[in-house]
C-alpha cells in the first residue's frame, strides 16, 4: 500500500498541474509549504534515527548531517521574512536547533572510535566549512564521457590522501590547499566513473569552501562543470533502471554534490518522489530494501560503483540502516528544501549571468529543468 506521505505528493503535483520533472511553476505559497513539509517530515525522522543510533554513526554519516544543518539554517532564514511561511520557517529552525548538540556530541563519539582519522578531516565538521550556492545553472550534456570506464577506478587510500594534503591535516605541518602531482592527475583523471567521479567532484568543492584559487584551483568551475555532467548522466540511467538497489547509495551521493555545487536539474520531482519512499519508516534511516519491497539486482555496469564502499566509509546496521546512505539521503533532501527556499519564482527561462564573488556557481536557473 502506498505511504500516506507520497499519496499527498502526487495528489499536490496533480492539483498544481505540473509536469513530471518541473518544479519551476510552483510559486504559490501552500504548494511550496506542503511539498517543504513532506521533505521536512522525513528529515524529522532522520534525525531521530541520528539521535537514537549517536555512537555508533561514522564520520561520513555525521558529515551529511552537518551539510542538512546548513541547509537548514538556509531554507529558515530565507522562509523568515515571508511572513506566510514563518510558521514553516520556525519547523526548520526547531530542527536546526535539535540537530546542532547531536553534531557536537558526536565529536566525542568519533574521538572514541576512530581519532586518527577524525583528526585528518576536522575542518569538514567545523562551523562555516559547507557554503550554500547562492546561483545556480544546469548541467552541460556535451560534457558527458564518450568512453566513461567500465570499472569504477576508486579508492579511498588514494581519495584520503589527497583530500588530507587538500586540508593540510597531515601528519607534517603542511598547509591548506596542498597539491601533489600524484593527486593533480588523480583528480582531473578523465573518463572516471562511480565513486571516483564523485570523489573527484568532492576534492574540487573543498577546495572552494577552504578558498583554494592558485594554480590547477583556478579551474575549480571548469571540473566540477565536467564531473557533474557526468553524474546527471549516471543518474539518469541509474533512473532508467528504476534506481535498482544497490545503485541508489551513488544516485543520493551524485545529488548532495551536486546540489551543493550549484546544480539546479538534479532537483527533480521524481527523483524527490523516489528518495521519500526509500526511507524507513520505522527507523527513520536509509539503507537495504525492507523484506518485501521490490528489489531489482542492478545492471553490473552500475552495481560494481556500489559495491566498492570499504569499511571504513560505511556503517551497516543488523536491520539494514546504512550510515553513508543516510547522510547522502538527508544531505541530497536537505538541498531540496533549501532550493524550495532560495529559488524565487521563475518561468522555465534560463539566465546566464557572471558569477559574483564567493557565489558557488555561475548561473541562476529555474528549480528544475
Amino acid at each position: 500500500m502506498a505511504r500516506p506521505g507520497l499519496v499527498l505528493f502526487l495528489l499536490l503535483l496533480s492539483s498544481l498541474s505540473l509536469q513530471p520533472s518541473s518544479l519551476s511553476q510552483l510559486d504559490n505559497t501552500e504548494g511550496k509549504a506542503t511539498l517543504a513539509g513532506l521533505i521536512l517530515s522525513a528529515l524529522e525522522r532522520a534525525t531521530t534515527f541520528l539521535e537514537e543510533r549517536l555512537p555508533e554513526i561514522n564520520l561520513d554519516g555525521v558529515v551529511g548531517f552537518q551539510v542538512l544543518e546548513v541547509q537548514l539554517q538556509g531554507a529558515q532564514e530565507a522562509w523568515a521574512s515571508d511572513p506566510l511561511l514563518q510558521p514553516l520557517s520556525l519547523r526548520t529552525g526547531q530542527l536546526a536547533d535539535k540537530l546542532a548538540p547531536l553534531l557536537h556530541r558526536s565529536i566525542t563519539y568519533l574521538n572514541l572510535s576512530d581519532p586518527e582519522y577524525l583528526r585528518e578531516f576536522q575542518p569538514i565538521l567545523q562551523p562555516g566549512f559547507w557554503k550554500l550556492p547562492h546561483n545556480w545553472t544546469h548541467t552541460n550534456a556535451s560534457l558527458v564521457y564518450l568512453w566513461p570506464e567500465l570499472q569504477d577506478s576508486f579508492s579511498e587510500d588514494s581519495s584520503d590522501l589527497c583530500l588530507v594534503l587538500l586540508l593540510g591535516t597531515g601528519n607534517t605541518s603542511s598547509q591548506p590547499c596542498g597539491l601533489s602531482d600524484f593527486c593533480k592527475t588523480l583528480m582531473t583523471k578523465p573518463g572516471c566513473s562511480g565513486y571516483c567521479l564523485s570523489h573527484q567532484l568532492l576534492f574540487f568543492l573543498w577546495a572552494r569552501m577552504k578558498g583554494c584559487t592558485k594554480g590547477l584551483f583556478s579551474q575549480s568551475q571548469h571540473y566540477i562543470s565536467i564531473f557533474c555532467a557526468n553524474m546527471m548522466d549516471l543518474n539518469q540511467k541509474s533512473e532508467a533502471i528504476r534506481y535498482a538497489y544497490p545503485i541508489r547509495d551513488l544516485f543520493m551521493e551524485n545529488i548532495m554534490f551536486c546540489g551543493i555545487g550549484g546544480f539546479s536539474d538534479f532537483y527533480k520531482l521524481q527523483w524527490l518522489e523516489a528518495i521519500l519512499s526509500w526511507q524507513k519508516l520505522e527507523e527513520g534511516c536509509f539503507g537495504v530494501p525492507a523484506a518485501g519491497s521490490e528489489v531489482r539486482p542492478a545492471d553490473p555496469l552500475y552495481q560494481q560503483h556500489v559495491l566498492r564502499r570499504v569499511k571504513r566509509r560505511e556503517k551497516q546496521f543488523t536491520d539494514g540502516c546504512s550510515s553513508h546512505s543516510t547522510a547522502t539521503a538527508v544531505a541530497a533532501l536537505g538541498g531540496f528544501l533549501y532550493i524550495l527556499a532560495d529559488q524565487p519564482r521563475v518561468h522555465g527561462e534560463r539566465h546566464l549571468s557572471t558569477p559574483s564573488h564567493g557565489s558557488m556557481t555561475a548561473a541562476p536557473s529555474d528549480l528544475l529543468p
